[in-house]
């Protein structure tokens, strides 16, 4: 499957200000043109929901709003399509616990930090697809 890359909404969820510049960087060598970014789960909610993106890159471990509660919170939002949303965690923690409430709550990929142009671009073919 070919995916148009300059097509693409997506946004960034991050409270590391290096990790966001990295991923933002990434989505545009990839073609990725319309990156909206947010510091913390609430305020990507936010943004979610003003932009209506394709894809959601999202750390877990931020304050206030983390990456969980965030992800808590759009899946139980009463719009249809924003509330599906795919949502990828970008995360160093890859404890078996932590994968295990984020499946719970619907997440569509899980990426280790620190991540490589291959990896995202996999992940995001990979959600297109179906």
């Amino acid at each position: 499957m070919s995916v148009n890359f300059g097509a693409l909404k997506i946004v960034i969820i991050e409270d590391e200000d290096f990790i966001r510049v990295l991923i933002r960087r990434l989505l545009h060598q990839l073609g990725v043109e319309l990156i909206y970014e947010a510091k913390e789960g609430g305020e990507g909610l936010k943004e979610v929901v003003r932009t209506r993106p394709d894809i959601v890159f999202c750390d877990i471990h931020m304050e206030p709003v983390d990456g969980l509660a965030f992800l808590t919170r759009l899946r139980a939002l009463p719009m249809g399509l924003v509330k599906d949303t795919p949502v990828v965690f970008l995360t160093a923690d890859a404890q078996q616990e932590t994968v295990m409430k984020a499946k719970k709550l619907w997440v569509n990929g899980y990426l280790v930090k620190p991540v490589s142009l291959q990896s995202i671009e996999k992940r995001i073919v990979s959600l297109l697809a179906g």
